[in-house]
């Protein structure tokens, strides 16, 4: 009880930290995404990037991201469940490959699927720079025809109780669906439209890919700091039940020797 206590303030510690950056990104990560959505549509569905191009889609790279460490409920379970899901219903009949980001996500899809490559040192230092380097090494097996779809998978954070299971496409990028010539007045392009969504495109999934990983660090503290308060709360729950039947067989113990003291004295006095 006093380890999991423990290791409750330590996660309760780390995910203030956690859910400040993640909330902090949110708004420029959804607005970027937004901005190039809107920018790609008004190019009438060719923006002339590789990253936009619809292809039939056979190979399908799913990215599952995880946690290094266990102890934190059914974080990384949702995750395995949800990447089987993938296979077996969504894209079943294709080939599916996992690029997975945490040791436990690994430990277990590696068993039953391909695994394109496995990624754990980043949650050591977790920042940008590391992420973009991940965003551009899937990038690149997305340009050089090696997949035809690729999928984002991950715990989004909504509050220490609470992580919401996020499929995401990653690539290729989609136009929005939503029409946007009403607000093309209020844009000024300089170069020129594609030359800004050809720049845009590599630092939106860049970091788009970091949102992902920030959303699944803050969740695994949440499910972290959950799971050792109800296992706290169980071992207290043990504890006082183990000291009351400590108790009655105490107890028992003192009655039976109380009868066994006036038996003796009453066979004395006979």
């Amino acid at each position: 009880m006093q380890i999991t206590s423990a290791m409750k303030m330590v996660s309760a510690a780390k995910l203030k930290k956690a859910q400040d950056a993640i909330t902090a990104m949110r708004p420029y990560s959804n607005k970027l995404t937004e901005l190039l959505q809107n920018l790609s549509a008004s190019l009438e569905g060719d923006s002339g990037s590789v990253f936009a191009e619809q292809r039939e889609v056979n190979k399908v790279l799913v990215v599952a991201i995880t946690s290094n460490r266990g102890l934190c409920g059914a974080f990384n379970a949702n995750i395995i469940k949800e990447g089987n899901r993938l296979v077996e219903e969504t894209y079943a009949g294709k080939q599916v490959d996992f690029y997975t980001i945490g040791k436990r996500g690994n430990d277990i899809l590696s068993k039953n699927n391909p695994i394109a490559k496995h990624e754990v040192a980043i949650f050591d230092d977790l920042n940008f720079e590391n992420a973009a380097s991940l965003a551009e090494e899937i990038m690149q097996l997305y340009a050089d025809g090696a997949y035809d779809k690729v999928v984002l998978v991950y715990n989004s954070f909504k509050n220490a109780a609470t992580q919401i299971i996020k499929t995401e496409d990653f690539l290729p990028i989609a136009a929005s669906q939503e029409d946007t010539a009403a607000g093309d007045a209020d844009y000024i392009f300089e170069p020129t439209k594609a030359e800004i969504v050809e720049t845009l495109i590599p630092k939106s999934l860049k970091t788009q890919l970091y949102k992902g990983i920030r959303d699944s660090f803050a969740s695994e503290h949440g499910a972290r700091m959950t799971a050792m308060h109800k296992a706290t709360d169980n071992a207290a729950a043990l504890r006082d039940e183990l000291t009351l039947t400590y108790n009655k067989a105490r107890q028992a113990a003192i009655t039976n020797e109380i009868l066994e003291i006036v038996g003796g004295a009453e066979a004395l006095n006979g």
